[in-house]
C-alpha cells in the first residue's frame, strides 16, 4: 500500500502584496533536503540592499528570491499640503467675507442723501454773487468788439512838409478777415497817406476802396491783415429799443481804444452839421460819451455786436465835446456801402 504522503511537495503561492506586507521574500526549493519548502524571513541586509536573495535559516548559504514589491507610495506629504492650502483658501475666503461685512456695516451707518431744494439753491447763487466778482455785461462786450477795432491815422506822405506827422485821427471796425474796414468819410477825406493800427500791434497802410458821401461812409483795405484778423458780429437794428444799453468804442483823442457806455436815446434821427450842407438821416441816437476820435468807430450792444457806425456829436461847445447826444449810421446803411448784406 502506497504511503500517503502528508505534505504537498507543491507550495502554495502567497500574493505578492501580502508577502511584502508580511515582510517575507517568496523562495523556491532548489533540491535540498527537508520534508517541505519553506518561506524564509528576509533579512535586513537584503531589504537595506535592495537584493534577491536570501539567507538560508538551515545552512547560511544565500537563497535566490523573487524581488519584493516596491512599499505603496505614502501620501501623508500630499495630505498635509493638500491641508495646507485648504487652510489658506479658507483664511482668504474669511478675510474677503469680514471686509465685505465691515462695509456694509459701515455704509449702513451713512446718512441718506438729501436731495436739493429750491431753497437750497437759492442760496449757493446768492453765496456765490456775494463773495464771487463776475465780469459785467459791458466787459464782455468789449473784449468781444477788442479785436475788430482799429485806429486810422492821416499820415503825410514823403512828398509832403508834413512828412510822417499825425495829420488826424479816427476810429474803424473790421466787417471782413481780408482786411476790409468801415469808417466815416470824415476821417479819411483828403488824406495823403493812411495808416491803420490793428489790436494785435499790426501796423498797415490803407486804400480807399469805396464812398458814400450821403451817410458819411467810407470803406478801407490794408495792405497788410493779421493772420488772426477776427471781423465784428453785425446786428440788425430791427429790435433795437429806445433805452437798451450801448457802448461807444474808439480813440477819442487818440486815448484807446476806450468804451463809454449808455443807452439808446432815440431812432430814426436826422442830423445836419452847421459847416455843412447834408443832412444824415434815419440815425440811432445814443447818449454814451463820444468825442474827436470816436467818429468811425462800432456802436455796439451788451453783446458785442455791432448796431451803427458812430459819425457825430452835438455840442454847443466850439472844441466839440460831448455834451450827452451823439448819432450813429445804422449798420444796415454802413453794411451796404462796404458790399456787404449779413441781414
Amino acid at each position: 500500500m502506497k504511503k500517503q504522503s502528508l505534505y504537498s511537495k507543491s507550495v502554495r503561492p502567497r500574493r505578492r502584496d501580502q508577502s511584502a506586507a508580511d515582510g517575507i521574500s517568496p523562495t523556491r526549493d532548489h533540491g535540498q533536503a527537508g520534508p517541505r519548502s519553506q518561506y524564509a524571513p528576509s533579512t535586513h541586509a537584503e531589504t537595506a540592499a535592495g537584493g534577491t536573495s536570501t539567507a538560508s535559516p538551515r545552512t547560511g548559504d544565500p537563497v535566490p528570491s523573487l524581488s519584493a514589491p516596491a512599499a505603496p507610495p505614502k501620501r501623508f506629504g500630499r495630505t498635509r499640503a493638500f491641508a495646507h492650502r485648504h487652510e489658506r483658501l479658507l483664511l482668504v475666503l474669511s478675510s474677503v467675507t469680514l471686509s465685505l461685512l465691515l462695509a456694509f456695516i459701515y455704509l449702513g451707518t451713512l446718512p441718506g442723501e438729501r436731495k436739493l431744494t429750491q431753497k437750497d439753491i437759492d442760496a449757493a447763487v446768492l453765496h456765490t454773487l456775494t463773495n464771487k466778482t463776475l465780469p459785467s455785461p459791458e466787459v464782455k462786450a468789449f473784449e468781444r468788439i477788442r479785436p475788430s477795432v482799429v485806429r486810422i491815422t492821416q499820415v503825410g506822405d514823403d512828398k509832403s512838409p508834413s512828412k510822417g506827422k499825425t495829420l488826424g485821427v479816427g476810429t474803424g471796425v473790421v466787417v471782413v478777415d481780408k482786411g476790409v474796414i468801415l469808417t466815416n468819410l470824415h476821417v479819411v477825406a483828403g488824406a495823403e497817406k493812411l495808416q491803420v493800427d490793428f489790436a494785435d500791434g499790426t501796423k498797415s497802410e490803407a486804400v480807399i476802396i469805396g464812398q458814400q458821401p450821403e451817410n458819411d461812409l467810407a470803406v478801407l483795405q490794408a495792405s497788410t491783415v493779421p493772420d488772426d484778423l477776427i471781423p465784428a458780429t453785425l446786428r440788425s437794428t430791427s429790435g433795437l429799443a429806445i433805452g437798451e444799453k450801448v457802448m461807444a468804442v474808439g480813440f477819442p483823442f487818440n486815448i484807446g481804444p476806450s468804451a463809454s457806455s449808455g443807452i439808446v436815446s432815440g431812432l430814426k434821427r436826422n442830423y445836419q452839421a452847421e459847416d455843412e450842407k447834408r443832412v444824415l438821416a434815419n440815425l440811432i441816437q445814443f447818449d454814451a460819451a463820444a468825442n474827436p476820435g470816436n467818429s468811425g468807430g462800432p456802436l455796439i450792444t451788451m453783446t458785442g455786436e455791432v448796431v451803427g457806425i458812430v459819425t457825430a456829436i452835438l455840442s454847443p461847445n466850439p472844441q466839440g465835446s460831448f455834451i450827452g447826444i451823439g448819432f450813429a449810421v445804422p449798420i444796415e446803411t454802413a453794411a451796404a456801402a462796404a458790399g456787404e448784406s449779413p441781414f
